[in-house]
């Protein structure tokens, strides 16, 4: 072959000397210029000869070269490999390395595109977990130091690429551990390619040594993350790592390796790096958004702050610290000035509150921590209108629930405007939504140092929980089976199931009574009627303390008062009873509807009674021509105040008992029909 090759190699200077002696010795110049020539093209000849037997000897022995250089053991699961070694003299197996070679690429090249895909997507190079949502519910996620790909675990593989093979490999989309869990199934395309002569084989050798050659000029220009995640259906992400070509041995440069080849190559001759430095990289930078929202809702203005949180309660001050490298696009100098309680267009209810600011530096000296917290913490003001019983729930404890319940204990309350006899009352609840003491804001001289911090509580409407956007979908009816809990309530369900030892006993009303306004003044003749349509009744005021009163509410089914705080009880009553509410004179209609939905949402039957002028005390102060009767909008249109002199503050009530046995009856046939079912 060898000869061959250097005959044809040798073109027309081996025919030459041939012309040369048919010719004589006639023409004696035509044979000195031919003399004076023939030696270099002579060399010429043999120098394309000797390439050819070159090129010729490596088209049949660069396959064993390939292995016997690299001189790792290949595993029988890598698609057949192991035949590329043991048969190289034989020419099926040959062609069978060929098409694997022709496969490996087109994976390498497919890789390599997505990665250029996915660098374009906001910059994301490597998977980072999910950050937290806003007021939403205070999920931060917090990447784990390992995993099956996602997070550091996916930057841990690039760090490390003699990873390759384990985790870091590209999973197979069935259970089947067959060739496609390192070669996917070629197209009928892709398979026509491997059988093409080797011209073209080169060609899509160059096309596949760009794509690989991409993702290492980036990393060459600064990017560290060699990672390229696949997101898989279940949120999951795997990563791939592509080495560097230029450590490959030569031959390599024309047939890239298999993924295995990869890692013996990787194990010989790539230094490990360590692990902490990729995840730290491949985690990228949040974008900034604004550490406070005041226009979202219109009820309450509040901060979410994650990354080094610093709060000073002394100087009233929340301050994030810029992270090590932060840029313009992670991280941006702000001040707000909030005060978190849920009144902000309420000015009698904001002025008492303490207004602390939120911030986030980027220079300067931080105040030094004192205290490191491992748990988030909520910042909220417990003043306002929360020695309001209704209020108290409306614009704390249940935002409270709401905010906080999601973390299981694990939080930390930083009370301002700390009012001790306030915490006192409700103590119970603070220590079922906190494993910690709340923390007096205000006089607490330390700096207290949070990885999570929001200011101003989460809150929806007035005593009321939207599911659809609250953290873990919680309900009222929820709130009313934490409070139930808290306070250690025996009746979850109301008459009869919840008196299973008793089945014979009278579902009972409790009867709430007013000391000072908007009292029942016929109390007695209203237990009479509530007695006959089969009612036992209670009659109860309330007490300081919660605890006595919700055990008493919690030993009724059915609760019925005029339109005021003592209607806040109905959380302790079992779900399934019922909510009377009497609605005064003077078109009131709207601020029933503070109990309206939430009973609903509790799971109570809700029934409404609305008074007659004639059973309103206020027919004894005002002749029935007055505007008090003819125009209430006219009164309430001059302004809260003008409506709750006239409407709230001296107005009690008489019921007319032939009217209202109507509703007593609704009242105890929507329980006996809960007996029925």
């Amino acid at each position: 072959m060898g000869m061959d090759g250097g005959g044809g190699g040798g073109g027309g200077g081996g025919k030459l000397p041939y012309s040369y002696a048919g010719v004589g010795h006639s023409d004696g110049k035509l044979v000195k210029s031919f003399s004076r020539v023939e030696p270099r093209k002579f060399g010429m000849g043999l120098v394309a000869g000797f390439l050819l037997v070159t090129c010729a000897y490596f088209s049949t022995a660069k396959f064993d070269a390939i292995h016997i250089a690299m001189m790792s053991p290949i595993s029988k699961d890598a698609a057949g490999i192991g035949s590329l070694v043991s048969g190289a003299a034989d020419t099926s197996n040959s062609k069978q390395k060929l098409d694997l070679g022709v496969q490996d690429r087109n994976v390498l090249s497919k890789e390599g595109s997505k990665a250029e895909v996915l660098e374009k997507d906001d910059g994301n190079t490597s998977p980072s977990g999910t950050d937290s949502g806003r007021n939403a519910p205070l999920e931060e996620t917090f990447v784990g130091d390992s995993g099956d790909g996602g997070g550091v675990g996916a930057s841990s593989t690039a760090a490390n690429p003699t990873a390759v093979g384990g985790r870091g490999e590209v999973p197979a989309k069935d259970d089947d551990a067959t060739t496609a869990a390192v070669l996917p199934p070629v197209s009928s395309e892709e398979a026509g390619n491997s059988t093409q002569e080797s011209g073209v084989l080169e060609d899509e050798e160059l096309q596949v040594q760009e794509e690989i050659a991409k993702p290492s000029s980036k990393k060459t220009n600064g990017s560290s993350a060699a990672a390229i995640p696949a997101s898989g259906g279940n949120g999951g992400s795997t990563s791939v790592v592509h080495s560097d070509p230029a450590v490959l041995p030569a031959p390599v440069q024309q047939i890239p390796p298999t993924t295995k080849e990869v890692k013996a190559v990787a194990d010989q001759q790539i230094p490990a790096v360590p692990e902490v430095k990729q995840a730290d990289s491949a985690t990228p930078a949040r974008e900034w958004k604004p550490l406070c929202d005041l226009t979202s809702n219109r009820r309450i203005d509040w901060c979410e702050l994650d990354g080094d949180v610093r709060v000073l309660g002394a100087n009233g001050s929340v301050t994030l610290v810029a992270p090590p490298g932060a840029d313009e696009r992670t991280f941006r100098e702000e001040s707000w000035r909030i005060k978190p309680y849920p009144r902000k267009a309420d000015p009698n209810a904001m002025h008492k509150i303490r207004v602390l600011t939120v911030q986030s530096v980027s220079s300067g000296e931080p105040p030094a921590c004192t205290e490191r917290h491992d748990v988030p913490a909520l910042v909220f003001s417990d003043r306002g209108y929360s020695g309001n019983y209704f209020h108290a729930y409306t614009d704390v404890i249940l935002p409270l629930f709401l905010t906080a319940r999601q973390y299981a204990g694990e939080v930390m309350l930083l009370v301002t405007d700390f009012q001790m006899w306030w915490i006192g009352k409700y103590l119970p609840v603070f220590k079922s939504i906190s494993n910690y003491e709340p923390v007096d804001l205000d006089n607490d001289p330390r700096v207290r140092c949070f990885r999570h911090v929001q200011v101003g509580l989460t809150n929806h409407d007035d005593f009321s929980i939207d599911p659809r956007r609250a953290p873990n979908g919680y309900s009222m009816l929820d709130f009313t089976k934490f409070m139930r809990a808290t306070y250690g309530l025996p009746r979850d369900v109301a008459w009869p199931a919840g008196n299973a030892t008793a089945p014979s006993s009278k579902p009972r009303l409790l009867l709430i009574a007013r000391a000072r306004t908007r009292r029942f003044v016929n109390t007695e003749e209203i237990v009479r009627g509530a007695e006959k349509v089969g009612f036992e009744v209670v009659v109860s005021e309330g007490e300081h303390e919660v605890a006595p009163f919700a055990e008493l509410a919690n030993t009724c089914d059915a609760i019925m008062g005029v339109h005021g705080a003592g209607l806040t009880n109905m959380v302790f009553l079992p779900t399934g009873g019922v909510v009377i509410q009497v609605v005064p004179l003077g078109g009131l209609e709207f601020v029933a509807s503070y109990f309206r939905g939430p009973s609903r949402d509790m799971g109570h039957r809700y029934l409404e009674y609305r008074i007659t002028p004639e059973e309103s005390t206020l027919i004894d102060q005002f002749p029935r021509d007055h505007v008090i009767f003819t125009d209430p909008e006219g009164v309430k249109s001059k302004g809260w105040e003008s409506l709750k002199g006239a409407y709230l503050d001296k107005q009690d009530v008489r019921l007319d008992m032939k009217r209202f046995r109507p509703t007593l009856k609704k009242a105890i046939s929507h329980l006996r029909k809960a007996k029925a079912v």
